[in-house]
């Protein structure tokens, strides 16, 4: 477990874990989005107020100093997972818009009737949704990776089914549900010798573990500052440079384009080509500061905290017999379960009434629950400001839900 005074320590960095009387909350819904440290807050005040201005447009200083910070942030994003050069860091609200960025730049632009689309059976809507448009649009298939018994993706099954007609493989890192992580590099791996290229949905990896995409051989992967202790509306998509320079422009507009004239307008280099209009200026400063917090506490370090947490919580619930957990032993994170004969928007009620947040529902992975059999789940979530009284809050909240449907 993770020293508990430095935990306490954290907690007093983020403003919304006090509750109305000035007490602690206990906040698990961090899979769903983190809770800002007052350094990211702070920066974004001074991004909003003193140091405002547009960014790639003004010649004036203020103007100048902007774009600089805001470029600087791109090359923290790329050094933040170890992409080679900040030309492949395309900024985007999220990583929704990322995969749809990929899938109709990439994917509707190179894929063709009869070619072939694999995503697993774990897959959030926003890693479904897009391939289904795209292979709709273009006349592909889309196959489905089942999941082992403890709710892993199956790359045995993956393995075993990839043929030369898949071209594109999208899979996520962590699963939003489930906790499960993907060995990303035998999946790149198991795409890359039948010729797939493999996008990887790093939402809930990145603020949980180191991530290198170089070392993981994927070609392209996608996060969201939000659940990065950072802002809502910006996150960011990493693709190799070759793939990105050769792919048409997603949304036309300012600042995207080389030459525009009325007969023929050309296009910037990447990722500039993928950045239309005027950007999220004060959110890139929200997740540049996002990262300098995250890694002045190190991604180790917190995944071994929330480790820790999650074997508490994990053993816990798996002592009481009413409750189902879900979920590999080792998963990230992130605790789903039921209360036998209790919707889990009734647990997550009940849980309220008691200061601890959960969610409850399907989490945008539809596919996921009908493949557990359930209709919804209830899902705990771990943070860098979670400690053991959050789990024990979890418990004693299940136990009075028991009680009360007893």
């Amino acid at each position: 477990m993770s020293d508990l005074a430095q935990t306490l320590r954290l907690r007093d960095d983020f403003p919304g874990l006090l509750n109305g009387e000035g007490g602690n909350w206990h906040y698990l819904d961090s899979a769903a989005t983190a809770q800002k440290p007052n350094a990211v807050i702070d920066a974004i005040a001074r991004a909003y107020g003193p140091d405002y201005a547009t960014v790639h447009r003004g010649v004036y200083e203020r103007s100048a100093n902007m774009t600089l910070a805001y470029e600087a942030a791109r090359r923290k994003v790329a050094n933040f997972i170890g992409a080679a050069s900040d030309s492949e860091i395309v900024y985007v609200r999220g990583a929704t818009e990322g995969i749809n960025l990929v899938a109709q730049s990439w994917a509707g632009t190179q894929l063709k009737a009869g070619d072939r689309i694999l995503l697993s059976c774990l897959e959030h809507h926003s890693n479904i949704v897009p391939w289904q448009i795209v292979a709709e649009k273009v006349g592909a298939q889309i196959d489905v990776v089942p999941l082992t018994a403890d709710g892993r993706i199956d790359l045995d099954a993956m393995q075993a089914m990839i043929t030369p007609a898949h071209r594109m493989v999208a899979l996520a890192h962590v699963s939003n549900v489930l906790g499960s992580v993907l060995d990303v590099r035998r999946a790149a791996d198991i795409a890359h010798n039948v010729g797939a290229r493999i996008l990887v949905d790093g939402c809930q990896a990145v603020p949980r573990l180191a991530v290198d995409v170089q070392a993981l051989d994927c070609d392209f992967y996608v996060f969201s500052a939000h659940k990065l202790y950072g802002p809502t509306g910006i996150g960011a998509l990493w693709g190799r440079k070759e793939l990105l320079d050769a792919m048409p422009p997603y949304q036309g507009g300012g600042s995207m384009i080389d030459k525009v004239t009325f007969e023929k307008t050309t296009y910037a280099p990447a990722p500039t080509r993928f950045e239309a209009g005027t950007p999220h200026i004060t959110g890139v400063v929200g997740l540049s500061a996002a990262i300098d917090y995250v890694q002045a506490i190190g991604l180790d370090a917190i995944h071994a905290h929330e480790c820790a947490l999650m074997a508490k919580a994990r053993t816990a619930l798996e002592s009481l017999n009413s409750v189902r957990v879900f979920g590999p032993e080792d998963s990230a994170g992130i605790l789903s379960f039921e209360v036998e004969g209790v919707h889990p928007h009734d647990v997550g009620t009940i849980l309220d009434e008691t200061g601890v947040a959960i969610r409850a529902g399907h989490h945008c992975a539809q596919p996921l629950m009908r493949h557990l059999g359930v209709e919804a789940t209830a899902r705990a979530s771990f943070g860098i400001y979670s400690d053991e009284s959050d789990v024990d809050a979890l418990v004693k909240g299940i136990e009075r839900v028991r009680k009360i449907f007893g």
